[in-house]
This record gives C-alpha cells, sequence and structure tokens, in this order.
C-alpha cells in the first residue's frame, strides 16, 4: 500500500471517528496529530486531506447533495460520506492529485472497508463531480 494510500485511509479514520463520537473534526485532528493512538504519527498528507475537507465542508456537501440523485447526504452510509468528502475535495481543490487517482483511491477503500454498492454509488458520485469540475470551480 502506497504512502498517499494510507494516508488517505489514516484521514477516513480521523472523519468517521469524529463523526461517530460527535466530536469536532479539527479538535479530533489536533488531537491525532499530538496523540496517533495505536498507529504511527499521522501523515502530513492525512491532516491536509481532512484540513481540505474542513475548509471546503459547506461546498462539498451542497455538491454531494445535489448530484447524489435519491440520497441526502445525511442518509449515506458514514464511510461512504466520509470517502466522498474527501474524493470531492481531492477532485477539485488538489491538483497533485490525478482526478483518475482519487476517485481510483475512494473506490478501492468503499470496497475494503463498506457495503456491496458502496464502490459503484463512489465510483458514480465521484465521476459525475469530475465531469462538472470546470463548471463547479468556475
Amino acid at each position: 500500500m502506497g504512502a498517499r494510500t494510507k494516508a488517505r485511509k489514516r484521514a477516513l479514520d480521523v472523519l468517521f471517528e469524529a463523526e461517530q463520537r460527535g466530536v469536532p473534526v479539527a479538535d479530533l485532528l489536533a488531537q491525532r496529530v499530538v496523540e496517533p493512538g495505536t498507529e504511527a504519527s499521522l501523515p502530513q498528507y492525512s491532516v491536509d486531506l481532512v484540513e481540505g475537507v474542513l475548509e471546503h465542508a459547506e461546498r462539498i456537501d451542497e455538491l454531494l447533495a445535489t448530484h447524489a440523485h435519491g440520497w441526502t447526504v445525511e442518509r449515506m452510509p458514514a464511510v461512504d460520506r466520509a470517502l466522498l468528502r474527501l474524493g470531492t475535495w481531492e477532485v477539485l481543490w488538489n491538483d497533485d492529485v490525478p482526478d483518475a487517482v482519487a476517485v481510483d483511491e475512494a473506490v478501492s477503500l468503499a470496497r475494503e472497508l463498506s457495503t456491496d454498492e458502496s464502490p459503484a454509488f463512489v465510483n458514480g458520485l465521484l465521476g459525475r463531480i469530475v465531469v462538472l469540475k470546470p463548471t463547479l470551480l468556475a
């Protein structure tokens, strides 16, 4: 598993844990940077991902709600919601990662960690974000 793949998984862990525990993501992130728990220190790319999602959270959720036909953001499985937030941030605001890589990584994590339907759902929604990217950032 590559370094960025591991960093994405750790960022997902932070977003998921914060939601499950009902604590602010920024607070948990700060805690994980200082006290990583049972794992190695949090990679810088994990921090960048979580901070990016936090910075654009409102716009990301608006886009997900708009383009997830038949699903509200709140109704999505928690893992999918966190993956879609990470993937959307990478596609729209991280020029260092090719869009296809961001989508593939999110789909791979969905396959590993979520429901049987999740990979197709994540792929479809992030694929729509990729197609619309030029209009979303205008």
